[in-house]
């Protein structure tokens, strides 16, 4: 027997994000920054267990049908692909074609991105930059920030490529790590990189520590994300950048 029902098409803001499969902790960051009423869908991309400048291209071939198994009856308001270094070595552009190849959405962006247009929105550009991963896998990121205006005027590393350690690294070592980078030169902010890093307990204590802006890879990229979709973060966090601005920033498309 058919029953009758009724349509609620009435949606709140729906956002996509592509993770990595090696990532453990953007979703639970993204639990933190996104207010409840802010719908993330999340599609997760194959990647490799260390992380080499050869690993990172191989997940140009994968991006399109990770987007593609976001879900169709969604209406995206931006799609995010949850990699740095990955977005250094592919391209932010070629990112967004390949994204939009998968999924009917208006903007992409990615860490990368969204580290340009924070530092853009905050008057940044001379950064220390803090990496897990090994020099060859960060020289690229440094020159494509480099390329955007935004120097790196000090760098520091935990050289580790293996991820199934990299997010085991614990916020007092990010912490302490912190402490003294760029402190022989000045800087405007500093930047924790690696979607599956986890700083954001860590971002207030050097904050208050270094009296200027961390931004990480989890909390730019949230934040551009509600910028592009015109919804709010969480009320109340603890950062700096949290500032809405008027009108969307720095997208890649």
């Amino acid at each position: 027997m058919s029953v009758p029902y009724d349509i609620d098409d009435t949606r709140p803001t729906q956002l996509g994000l592509i993770v990595l499969q090696a990532d453990e902790t953007i979703e639970q960051d993204m639990r933190v920054l996104m207010p409840p009423d802010v719908e993330y869908m999340i599609s997760r991309v194959p990647s490799g267990t260390s992380v080499t400048p050869d690993t990172l291209r191989e997940m140009a071939g994968n991006l399109t049908g990770a987007a593609a198994l976001l879900p169709r009856g969604a209406e995206m308001a931006c799609v995010a692909y949850a990699c740095t270094s990955g977005t250094a070595e592919i391209g932010a552009g070629n990112i967004a074609d390949l994204v939009q190849a998968g999924v009917d959405t208006p903007h992409v962006t990615d860490p990368v991105t969204a580290l340009i247009a924070a530092c853009q929105h905050l008057g940044v550009t001379r950064l220390g930059l803090l990496s897990p991963y090994i020099e060859s896998v960060s020289d690229r990121l440094r020159t494509v920030l480099g390329d955007a205006g935004i120097d790196v005027v000090d760098f520091a590393s935990f050289d580790e490529p293996l991820e199934e350690r990299v997010v085991r690294i614990t916020a007092q070592s990010v912490i302490n790590a912190a402490q003294d980078l760029g402190r022989e030169t000045e800087l405007d902010a500093l930047f924790l990189s690696c979607t599956n890093l986890r700083t954001l307990n860590a971002i207030p204590d050097i904050e208050a520590v270094r009296d200027m802006p961390v931004l990480s890879s989890n909390l730019v990229l949230a934040w551009h994300m509600a910028q592009l979709a015109q919804a709010p973060l969480a009320a109340d966090l603890p950062f700096r950048l949290t500032i809405q601005v008027s009108k969307p920033v720095g997208s890649s498309r």
